[in-house]
């Protein structure tokens, strides 16, 4: 079934598609028309683009787990919605990577995130600490640097 103006306007029960501001549906081709939308219930479909949601400028919270957007690159679509606080997007091909990975790549592509993936901890924390992480990390590799420098000059 194609998902027309009349079948989104009966479904959320709104005059017209300006004022729709919550809807849960599976074709996303008309939010091209519906940029006042806050609220995207896209859940188990098989949606593998998200072109067309990058109109929605009024979109707070996005649901779509169980899809099949096969690449992280597709968040770029998602980038200029700076009102965007809630993206749920597990289940989907591109999350079967490392899955600290693809959590930090969510996080530095849409900033303003409060919340990923349904996960309780707050996500700055996860963020700050993978920078600790990198920080211990480079620390680390400096030191052994150093050591091997000074063992080559202390034995020449």
């Amino acid at each position: 079934m194609k998902l027309t103006r009349k079948l989104v306007l009966a479904r959320a029960k709104a005059s017209d598609l300006e004022s729709v501001k919550k809807l849960n549906c599976w074709c996303i081709s008309i939010f091209v028309e519906i940029p006042n939308i806050e609220v995207l219930t896209l859940s188990a479909n098989q949606i593998s683009s998200l072109e067309h949601i990058s109109s929605c400028q009024h979109l707070s919270e996005l649901y779509l787990r169980r899809n099949s957007i096969p690449s992280l690159s597709e968040l770029k679509h998602l980038q200029q919605l700076s009102r965007l606080k809630v993206l749920w997007l597990a289940e989907n091909p591109c999350c079967d990577a490392e899955p600290h990975r693809y959590r930090m790549t969510v996080i530095r592509n849409l900033p303003g995130l409060h919340k990923l993936d349904n996960q309780g901890e707050p996500i700055h924390q996860s963020l700050e600490d993978n920078t600790a992480v990198m920080l211990v990390k480079s620390e680390y590799h400096l030191q052994q640097k150093y050591d091997q420098m000074h063992h080559i000059l202390y034995y020449m």
